[in-house]
């Protein structure tokens, strides 16, 4: 009896395209012990199929008209490492009605459409995995659906893009200024020339609204998160927080009190003693705190070539053997949960201030007054002179505030003559609240 094989039509053959050729080929010995079935890719959708590639022995299956993979039926798979929501959505959802499993990588449609892409995948009996959209090489959406599928998720912390945690970690690390970090990991690679998606925070909102959909299954949209980015920065803010014990990392936020969720990402003070603030470097890492099982962390490259390939042929794997067992679109599930966003005064958290003030007599006092007026206590303060000797500069740490009450003393203290400028004000997270 003739083996059988799983025919794989590729929508893209850059980097991670390229990555998951290399894999499937090297590996086909391992693919056939695992899946009890042969792997081939059978079609590659490209733009210019003239173009000069590293590999050369799949130029003839290579392709620039879509019908070839999503109207063949002798394709099972589409697996889209395009990128984009257009026409990758329009790729995705062809491939699913005419009964194609579908992985991707594509976490900017993934955020944004989602929930229509699995609803769709539900509807038609297919799989829909896309591991590597969130964290490259590091497992957690499968962590989330079938490891925690027991457990009720109630908090997700994550360093989820390597190009700011390679800047945060060169600033901390060599008291760098922001804008000579980010020209150096633009000339290693690591930052794109228009670095905005990453540096502004927009891609980890991205990946930060696709963990909160799975992990509370509730329709999170990229709306819904709120972003603030690393540009503003600064090496005293680091140094600052390093004195008072805390690490400052690009921090997405997932958190769910009751059936209300919050969904953010910005630079957050991390105490040192937490995991999350000894991950440095490109390095992504997500800590999920579920009731039954506590507190776990996954850990590893967010991105790259066979780190986000691995990713991908691990979905692929997944769908070979549903397909082996005949349960394909029973894995990844459409949230089903109402969405209920926490209003500003849920949201609680510590912060770090950090203004400059007169150097007068009684400022402190004033200002520690104003705070108990809003019922924000302090936790720690440092006083330095500023300025050559004619102003102070206050940094503090609060107790648990919330973010309506925060939003209102920093207008309040715009307005007060004692106060020069707040310069600036992070969320503290990873401790005890």
């Amino acid at each position: 009896m003739e083996k059988r094989v799983v025919r794989v039509g590729l929508m893209g053959f850059g980097t991670v395209g390229t990555g998951v050729v290399r894999i499937i080929s090297a590996h086909q010995e391992d693919l056939q012990k695992q899946t009890g079935l042969g792997i081939e890719i059978k079609k590659i959708l490209v733009q210019d199929a003239e173009k000069a590639r590293s590999i050369r022995s799949m130029e003839n299956m290579l392709t620039t008209d879509p019908a070839e993979l999503l109207e063949n039926p002798d394709i099972d798979v589409i697996v889209e490492v395009i990128g984009g929501i257009s026409p990758a959505k329009e790729y995705i959802l062809g491939a699913l009605e005419h009964g194609k499993h579908v992985v991707t990588a594509n976490k900017d449609l993934m955020a944004l459409h989602g929930a229509e892409i699995l609803s769709k995948a539900q509807e038609k009996g297919c799989d829909v995995f896309y591991e590597a959209s969130v964290a490259g090489g590091i497992p957690i959406l499968r962590a989330l659906v079938e490891g925690f599928s027991s457990d009720r998720i109630t908090k997700m912390m994550g360093i989820v893009n390597g190009t700011t945690n390679y800047i945060l970690t060169k600033m901390s690390q060599e008291g760098a200024e922001y804008a000579d970090v980010l020209k150096e990991a633009q000339a290693l690679g690591y930052a794109e020339a228009n670095p905005t998606s990453d540096v502004e925070g927009f891609d980890a909102a991205r990946k930060m609204a696709i963990l909160a959909t799975l992990g509370f299954r509730v329709p999170m949209k990229l709306e819904d998160v709120d972003v603030k980015g690393i540009s503003s920065v600064s090496k005293e803010d680091i140094a600052y927080g390093k004195q008072l014990g805390y690490e400052v990392k690009l921090l997405g936020l997932a958190r769910r009190d009751g059936e209300a969720v919050e969904v953010s990402v910005q630079p957050t003070m991390v105490p040192k003693s937490h995991p999350l603030a000894s991950v440095n470097g490109v390095f992504n890492a997500v800590y999920v705190h579920g009731e039954a099982v506590g507190e776990t962390m996954f850990y590893g490259p967010g991105a790259g070539e066979l780190p986000t390939a691995t990713a991908v042929v691990s979905d692929l794997v997944t769908v070979v053997k549903n397909m082996s067992l005949g349960v394909n679109g029973r894995g990844m599930v459409a949230p089903y949960k109402e969405k209920i966003l926490k209003d500003d005064s849920q949201k609680l958290s510590k912060y770090f201030l950090r203004i400059v003030v007169a150097d007068k007599r009684g400022v402190l006092a004033k200002i520690t007054q104003m705070l108990a007026d809003k019922n924000i206590s302090l936790e720690q303060v440092i006083q330095q002179p500023y300025n050559n000797g004619s102003q102070a500069e206050i940094i503090m740490i609060t107790h648990l505030s919330s973010k309506s009450d925060m939003d209102s003393v920093r207008k309040d203290m715009e307005q007060m003559e004692i106060i020069t400028e707040v310069k600036s004000c992070y969320r503290v997270e990873g401790g005890d609240q």
